[in-house]
């Protein structure tokens, strides 16, 4: 399929309305990162991305499915995708070996056979390799073989003696023939080397041999032991050998001691890659004439892969009033060692406010499970363990960072139960008194504080008369004269509100006392002043000293100590005659008055 090809209709599919995947930010996500396709969000069609091989994708298996993930957001959802890609016959059948050559003796009886190497198809099913022909010849007809593990194979029949003396040499043409629509085809040319008269052929101690190998075998293992004895003396029972026409694969990953015949590990093995062998031996003795036996290996899985976990997507920063059940990220796991890995269990390292929620197959999601506070933590390192239950136990660990945002759950508060303020009577206008602070634990905005007076709740605004404040700095600021004789004291309340989208706010008295200035002289009460002249009082002849001629009573109009008043004689025609109390103010005789 070329490069933007439609291939289907998610929106309609799925059930979605089209606006829907723009909206939620439809995205593709694939194990490996590789996308073969792309989505239109405004459509919902889905098109091809790159031209599609399935030889390259897939290989010899079938189905070929392509597997991916669609993931929505807000809130995070994904939609498991499979895409079959089916085959179309682009490839023919073609031999490795273009001029293969056989050597046979000329005493092989009739019906004898002889395996020949399999044509290569990189097509599965009706498209793959289907059957051979072969030209038309007198010495041999064609029978094609099934492999247990392989492609077919075809086998010269003979039907006819071979006679070195009148033909020494026999050349065939092998057609490999797929099963496509029109067929598509490749040939090879046989050449058949007739070989002198030995009248023994090897001969196996088994058709067949089975051996079981386990995946993780080191090379140079030993597979098996094949044996093969020949009749003949001489070099004719000399036997070797050999792994004659076999596949690639089977070339690369197996070797044969030609002497001893003990088939032996060359490459590595893998259970996951392929499962069996089918290995033809031959035995040839020195006169040339040989017998084939097959080695079917059976790979034994071991628990040699840890489950891969694959994170598809993840919801960070997650607001700290998430709701329980929240989906934070969306996983898979895979083991590919499918029957001795067992179960897989996915769970947290550690003890945080989150779950593993298996969400269909293979596929998990993480949520919320608690409440979460990010003024005590603010992000989250996730680790997840997937384990298998094999032997031996496996597993892998995949971290997962998760920052937690902020919100507006945490009004200010004041540093103070209460605030008391001095300010001196007499002040200057608009001076600086003192502050309020208020802390907010949350972030950002949250955080931001704004300072205001409240009015008295009586009603009576004449505290904005008296105060302002700061709003960024809640500093205090007296904006006009103090009077201490007409104000001791006020009090008024002061708000914190927080920047946040729905403000949270707290409130603090604060008392303010107006300290006293000496500003106010005493005033005299009594006697009673009358302009410049005096007062009068009468002191009878017979006063003795220490006789009370009068008190004098005065008051000041500021408070403590400024208010505390004491009496002296300023002014006295006679000061041996009379004395004041300093602190009562009564006026006495010092002596009798004659």
């Amino acid at each position: 399929m070329e490069s933007g090809s439609f291939v289907a209709n998610v929106a309609k599919d799925l059930g979605l309305e089209v606006g829907k995947l723009a909206a939620r930010g439809a995205r593709l996500v694939s194990e490996g990162n590789i996308l073969h396709f792309r989505l239109h969000r405004k459509t919902g069609d889905l098109f091809v991305k790159e031209k599609l091989d399935r030889e390259s994708l897939c290989g010899k298996a079938d189905p070929c499915v392509l597997e991916f993930e669609i993931v929505l957001v807000e809130p995070l959802q994904s939609f498991r995708v499979e895409v079959r890609v089916f085959d179309i016959n682009d490839n023919a059948p073609v031999f490795l070996n273009k001029e293969p050559l056989l050597k046979i003796p000329e005493s092989n009886p009739l019906g004898s056979r002889f395996p020949l190497r399999s044509a290569q198809d990189l097509d599965v099913g009706l498209n793959g390799l289907q059957n051979y022909t072969l030209s038309a010849s007198e010495y041999f007809h064609l029978h094609t073989r099934f492999r247990s593990h392989g492609p077919k194979y075809a086998e010269l029949v003979l039907d006819k003696p071979l006679d070195r003396e009148e033909q020494p040499e026999v050349n065939l043409t092998i057609t490999a023939v797929d099963g496509g629509s029109p067929p598509k085809s490749g040939t090879a040319h046989i050449r058949v080397e007739v070989l002198d008269v030995n009248d023994h052929v090897p001969q196996f101690s088994r058709l067949v041999y089975r051996a079981q190998v386990p995946e993780n075998s080191a090379n140079g293992s030993l597979v098996a032991t094949v044996t093969a004895t020949d009749l003949d003396e001489g070099s004719n029972k000399e036997i070797t050998y050999s792994l004659a026409q076999n596949p690639e694969v089977i070339l690369q990953t197996f070797q044969i001691d030609s002497e001893t015949g003990e088939v032996r590990l060359r490459g590595s093995l893998d259970f996951e890659a392929i499962e069996t062998y089918d290995i033809d031996i031959q035995a040839t003795d020195g006169g040339g004439l040989s017998a084939h036996s097959k080695v079917l290996v059976e790979v034994v899985d071991v628990n040699d892969n840890p489950p891969e976990v694959t994170v598809s997507s993840v919801s960070s920063p997650l607001p700290e009033d998430s709701p329980l059940q929240t989906v934070v990220a969306l996983f898979s796991i895979r083991d590919r060692d499918i029957r001795v890995g067992g179960k897989i269990t996915c769970f947290l390292k550690e003890d945080l406010p989150f779950t593993v929620k298996l969400t269909f197959r293979n596929s998990y999601s993480l949520v919320t499970d608690r409440g979460m506070d990010r003024e005590e933590v603010s992000g989250h390192n996730i680790t997840l363990v997937a384990m298998d239950t094999g032997t031996p136990t496996l597993s892998s660990e995949t971290v997962i960072e998760v920052l937690i945002s902020d919100i507006n759950d945490n009004p200010p508060v004041f540093q103070e139960d209460s605030y008391i303020l001095t300010v001196p009577e007499n002040n200057s206008p608009e001076v600086f008194i003192g502050k309020v602070h208020a802390e907010d634990l949350d972030l950002g905005e949250n955080a931001q504080i704004t300072y205001s007076l409240l009015p008295p709740k009586s009603g009576d605004l004449s505290v904005f008369a008296y105060i302002s404040i700061n709003s960024d700095n809640g500093k205090l600021y007296a904006l006009r004269t103090m009077d201490y004789e007409a104000i001791q004291d006020f009090q008024f309340v002061v708000k914190a509100t927080d920047g946040g989208f729905l403000s949270l706010s707290s409130q603090v008295t604060v008392r303010v006392v107006v300290l006293d200035d000496n500003d106010n002289c005493p005033m005299i009460l009594y006697p009673l002043q009358n302009g410049t002249l005096p007062c009068n009082d009468l002191v009878p002849r017979s006063a003795e000293a220490g006789y009370l001629v009068t008190k004098v009573v005065a008051v000041d109009g500021d408070s403590g100590q400024n208010s505390w008043l004491s009496y002296h004689l300023f002014k006295a025609t006679d000061p041996g005659l009379f004395s004041v109390q300093q602190k009562n103010g009564e006026i006495r005789t010092l002596q009798q008055i004659s």
